[in-house]
């Protein structure tokens, strides 16, 4: 039978042990070449801070011999000093030639909408936010249209209203980014944003730019991609949703969902069905870049859902 310290002793380990989700939370992000001692180092590391590893997922790519890890950590006490903690991994970091971020969990990610006259993207990532689905902070909804300014308003957003000319492009891609650099706006989303951003944007834009293409690509790019389906008689339709590049529809893809469909449907009965399968793949890849799961390799991703 245990004695009383024998009990005490018991609880003390048992809750030691247990995660605290309300302490504070970070997250640590790391690329690098694979190498032995990567893992032992990062959490001996963090053990020796007095933090505690709530959830970990790592990932070897034997091709490019590339490693990935997503880490999530707190500190033991909830208490510890982070910016410290941020300066003395830099050992670490200079040992196996990392590139390694650290985010405060408490903090959202600052996002800025993209959109046209479809309004479904919208009013999905809206309506997911609203119910806690995605956790950030909008910082304007920007678009080349005016049709879906009252949604804007009536949720209390910024709207920004930049029209697109083939004489004004240049102009309002260099006032774009103004509005993310002032922002501090962290993701671009494009919601069905229907146009083609220049080579300079895209470039400005790396890694931090997601667009939805309504297709199942890498087939159907460019325009009326459902059209383009029709005409091949596809028994699967699908969505898309990767990074924006200079090359079009051609950016490393985050999310794809797909959609059974038979020679009965007509093209607008596709572009009507294939509203869910965009909603659900851009919100999915929002969801999965704004809790810092996406991770670039080359022209592919990696992504620790």
């Amino acid at each position: 039978m245990l004695d009383d310290s024998d009990h005490m002793i018991e609880k003390f380990l048992r809750e030691i042990s247990m995660p605290k989700t309300d302490l504070a939370q970070y997250i640590l992000k790391i690329t690098c070449p694979a190498a032995s001692g990567i893992v032992a180092a990062i959490s001996g590391y963090l053990a020796a801070q007095q933090c505690y590893i709530s959830e970990m997922s790592q990932y070897d790519d034997e091709i490019t011999g590339q490693f990935f890890t997503r880490i999530v950590f707190r500190f033991n006490e909830g208490n510890g000093d982070i910016e410290a903690l941020k300066q003395g991994f830099d050992a670490v970091k200079a040992q196996f030639n990392m590139q390694a971020s650290f985010y405060d969990c408490a903090q959202p990610m600052k996002v800025l909408i993209m959109v046209s006259k479809f309004d479904h993207c919208l009013l999905n990532l809206l309506y997911r936010h609203h119910k806690g689905e995605l956790d950030f902070e909008i910082t304007a909804i920007v678009s080349n249209h005016l049709d879906l300014r009252p949604i804007a308003e009536r949720e209390g957003i910024r709207f920004i209203y930049l029209p697109v000319t083939k004489d004004t492009k240049q102009q309002q891609e260099a006032e774009l980014l103004k509005i993310v650099d002032e922002t501090q706006t962290e993701l671009v989303i494009l919601a069905r944003y229907m146009q083609i951003l220049s080579d300079n944007l895209c470039k400005q834009l790396s890694g931090r730019a997601i667009n939805i293409h309504h297709s199942f690509l890498p087939g159907f790019k460019g325009a009326k991609p459902y059209h383009q389906a029709f005409e091949r008689g596809v028994k699967l339709i699908g969505a898309t949703a990767h990074f924006v590049t200079g090359d079009l529809d051609e950016g490393p893809i985050i999310e794809q969902e797909v959609q059974r469909v038979d020679h009965a449907y007509l093209p607008d009965d596709l572009v009507s069905i294939g509203r869910d399968t965009e909603t659900v793949a851009l919100s999915k890849a929002v969801r999965y870049f704004s809790e810092h799961r996406v991770f670039l390799n080359d022209d592919r991703t990696v992504v620790f859902k």
